[in-house]
């Protein structure tokens, strides 16, 4: 019922395992203890081979090398009713996952496969989604709907669409859809959509983390002290404070908002920049000045960081011509989108102390090549596109893209907030975050 493509060099245990993998019915339980017995970078496809009423394609990061399932830290996951304005999580009709498992990776496969083949529809899941003739675009021509995380993303390109006459949605498991050409979207009638709230608090507390990493110089001292050292003076030299400093978000929507909430508390000051006002009592309540140029608040700040979407009017903002507004020896974070910022003005801008560190976990394209130069310039607390894709995030949107597949099988309309762009053109979360346009250029250099 079951194939596996491109198993490729594997070992004589290996061969046994995939045989016997591909002879089973391939319930969850037993494809996923079974598959702990492959070379998971070997692994790089699960596909029916029966021919479904609708295609699903999916393509999510590589299984632990570990091995799947992992070794869960905890047994369960806290319980939340709603998200923090009052929106409800994603109400599936069902889930067939555990909460706090490993969703987002091949073997997770979003926990849809039960639930896609019981009505007879057919789910492809790959992690081999870049470069001409890839897997993910051999089954893009008869593809409906295609899915893909922000962390791993498969880039729907103009080209792409044009593989996929069929397709009918291209569903974003997290939030942030650029990773889709929305303009080629827009003209083929494509729908985009993602799933919003799912991972905001969980990117703001990633923003928090970073700040105090950079502020703190923290990872220089872990490593330090991992390295056998204690030369305190090495590591403090470059350590301060985060009390007193002026910190500011370019762009105070869910995430940018939750920023500010949570670093109330640390007795700071604090701006944004946002098109749209936050309401009077709230920023009263945060103290929180806003001002109508991100480069003026960008002057008057320690710590700025990026937390608005990518699109045509964002791309490169921090550039050769932005980066002199910063205070000298200033902290920049950026969660949001690697693409906000060009490449080589952050590298020299750590060289020469006009920033004083960076921190993130997005970068262009994804995956970034193993030369990139993100990952050995100074003062830097990178680290891969993790910050929405906890565990805790996972359950979220998986529950929230089955939603969504429920609504789309159904015919029954998604949830406005979900919508990026519906029947041509930008709706919902879309028309409030985007502008008409294409940032998917230079993807095809992703590792």
């Amino acid at each position: 019922k079951f194939k596996l493509a491109k198993l490729s060099a594997l070992g004589p245990s290996n061969v046994r395992a995939a045989v016997s993998l591909a002879s089973l019915n391939f319930h969850s339980r037993s494809r996923r203890s079974l598959c702990t017995t492959l070379n998971p970078s070997a692994l790089t496809t699960l596909t029916t081979t029966m021919v479904g009423k609708t295609k699903v394609l999916c393509a999510l990061y590589p299984d632990p090398v570990s091995g799947f399932p992992p070794n869960y830290a905890r047994d369960s996951l806290p319980t939340l009713e709603t998200y923090p304005d009052g929106t409800t999580l994603p109400s599936p009709g069902g889930i067939d996952f555990t909460p706090g498992a490993l969703l987002g990776s091949l073997s997770g496969e979003l926990g849809l496969r039960a639930f896609l083949e019981a009505q007879g529809h057919t789910l492809v899941v790959t992690t081999d989604k870049d470069g001409p003739g890839c897997e993910f675009e051999r089954h893009l021509p008869d593809a409906e709907y295609v899915i893909s995380q922000p962390f791993f993303p498969a880039y729907m390109t103009a080209e792409r669409m044009a593989m996929a006459p069929k397709l009918r949605a291209c569903i974003t498991a997290g939030i942030g859809s650029d990773h889709v050409d929305l303009q080629a979207a827009m003209d083929r009638n494509v729908d985009v959509c993602e799933v919003t709230w799912c991972n905001s608090i969980s990117v703001a507390e990633h923003v928090v983390m970073s700040i105090l990493a950079l502020v703190r110089n923290f990872v220089p001292a872990h490593e330090h002290a991992v390295g056998g050292g204690w030369n305190i003076a090495d590591v403090v030299q470059r350590s301060y404070d985060l009390e007193g400093m002026h910190v500011g978000t370019v762009a105070a929507g869910r995430i940018g908002r939750a920023v500010l909430e949570r670093l109330k508390p640390f007795g700071v000051h604090l701006h944004y920049f946002d098109h749209h006002a936050l309401p009077a009592d709230v920023e009263a309540a945060l103290g929180a000045k806003r001002w109508d140029s991100w480069t003026e608040m960008a002057a008057h700040c320690d710590v700025i960081t990026l937390n608005c979407p990518l699109h045509p009017a964002t791309e490169h903002m921090v550039n050769s011509s932005t980066i002199g507004c910063f205070k000298r020896g200033a902290f920049l974070v950026n969660t949001a989108r690697g693409k906000l910022c060009d490449r080589d003005v952050i590298v020299n801008a750590l060289r020469t102390g006009q920033l004083g560190g960076y921190a993130g976990d997005v970068w262009f394209p994804q995956p970034p090549g193993p030369n990139h130069p993100w990952r050995s310039m100074p003062h830097n607390a990178m680290t891969p596109h993790i910050s929405g894709t906890s565990l805790s995030a996972q359950t979220r949107y998986a529950a929230g893209v089955r939603e969504i597949l429920e609504c789309y099988l159904e015919g029954k309309p998604i949830r406005e907030e979900y919508q990026i762009v519906t029947k041509g053109a930008l709706a919902g979360a879309g028309a409030h975050a985007y502008t008409a346009g294409n940032v998917t250029k230079g993807h095809d250099s992703a590792a």
